[in-house]
């Protein structure tokens, strides 16, 4: 018969803490993300083919979907809202330095250095869509602010727009790169949760709440009628 100094010997410092899958990211936050890797990617694919007609459409779905990513950021699910995941820098530049440290992943939504990410990209995309929105719309003269601007605020808008696409592979390229150093270094599947919107939690953790989906479907109608009226009349 085995001893009780023996028994405790053998037992688990730290006994394994049930888990569950929790549903973390909500369906329009993960069709925003996936569309908008879809749509870079296409718009990319036409500037280089000077297929310029489907580039200056994918540029418009884009900013619809930029501009749906801000509403909902103030307005839909918890892990969503910029109040709920934009941390102080200081959270950020601490949360770095543990970058090359493996541990469990507990977070719940973006962490203190991601959201700094989301908010980067979504400036990014915003920049490049506006000022690439602006200049189809100056050289076909569409819109009728274009004639009032000047050549030289035009040309800066042209050359923003330039920069702004190398700045934006720059951004993705970093994107990409933290993904891999954190499955590879920290073991944290920042990929999966994104895909299937779950995530293996411990069982504590109470779930985020969510927005609804006819919110969202309506915030995507208003965005879609923002870019119409920029279409119009930028």
């Amino acid at each position: 018969m085995k001893s009780t100094t023996s028994a405790t010997r053998h037992r688990p410092e730290h006994p394994e803490r049930p888990e569950r899958r929790v549903p973390v990211w909500d369906l329009p936050t993960r069709l925003f993300h996936w569309l908008t890797v879809v749509l870079v990617a296409a718009a990319y694919i036409t500037q280089r083919m000077n297929w310029m007609q489907m580039h200056v459409r994918l540029g418009e779905t884009l900013l619809a979907l930029v501009l749906f990513r801000i509403l909902w950021g103030c307005f839909g699910s918890e892990t969503a809202r910029f109040s709920r995941f934009v941390a102080s820098p200081r959270k950020a530049i601490e949360h770095l330095r543990h970058l090359w440290r493996r541990e469990p992943d507990l977070q719940v939504g973006h962490n203190a250095a991601g959201g700094w990410m989301v908010l980067l990209l979504l400036a990014l995309l915003l920049v490049e869509t506006l000022t690439g929105f602006y200049d189809n719309n100056d050289i076909a003269d569409e819109g009728p602010l274009s004639e009032i601007v000047p050549a030289k605020i035009a040309n800066a808008i042209a050359g923003l727009h330039a920069w702004g696409w190398d700045l934006l592979a720059a951004a993705v390229v970093l994107h990409v790169c933290a993904i891999a150093v954190y499955a590879l270094v920290k073991g944290h599947n920042l990929v999966g949760p994104m895909v299937s919107g779950k995530k293996r939690l411990p069982a504590s953790v109470r779930a985020p709440a969510r927005g609804s989906l006819w919110l969202a479907a309506l915030l995507m109608g208003l965005s879609g009628v923002v870019v119409a009226l920029l279409a119009a009349y930028l």
